[in-house]
């Protein structure tokens, strides 16, 4: 397993030229958050994680089947992995960052094309309900008067101005 890369894997590097192409600006395997996710886009406050099917388990996926030897340590290897995701995941969550998953199989030349493009709509969308202006909403209540109350003098009469 030591031969098994963890960074410049071949989906990543599809999903980085397509970013980069698109326009969107990443940073690599930011060591300061949980994870050390694969593309971190600081504008967007959006993770990028670009998983194996394999290695991380991809359930309901054909490219991933349990290895037929030695499948008590597989299957506690990729149970560990999963739930190590999850976690990475949520503590991104709780920081305020948004979390995407893409998946090795979502990268294959017939679905490829989607993918991306599904990921930069994402991406926008992020951006834009990140960063729309709340519009202030005035409250429908009574509002207090400027003026001074109307005062009652000596005989219980308001006071009349003269026209």
């Amino acid at each position: 397993m030591a031969a098994i890369r963890s960074k410049n894997t071949r989906p990543e590097l599809i999903v980085r030229h397509y970013l980069w192409r698109a326009g969107f600006r990443y940073r690599l395997n930011n060591p300061r958050l949980p994870g050390h996710p694969d593309l971190v886009l600081r504008r967007y406050r959006t993770c990028i994680f670009v998983n194996g099917c394999f290695w991380h388990g991809h359930e309901g996926c054909r490219y991933f089947r349990m290895p037929t030897t030695n499948v008590e340590f597989w299957e506690a290897k990729i149970h560990r992995n999963q739930q190590r995701d999850q976690q990475e995941q949520q503590r991104l969550a709780q920081m305020g960052w948004h979390c995407i998953t893409v998946w090795e199989c979502q990268l294959k030349p017939a679905v490829r094309e989607q993918t991306l493009r599904s990921l930069a709509f994402t991406l926008n969308r992020i951006f834009l309900q990140d960063n729309s202006l709340n519009r202030y909403v005035v409250p429908e209540e009574q509002m207090p008067l400027a003026a001074e109350p109307e005062t009652l003098y000596g005989n219980g009469e308001k006071e009349q101005t003269k026209k």
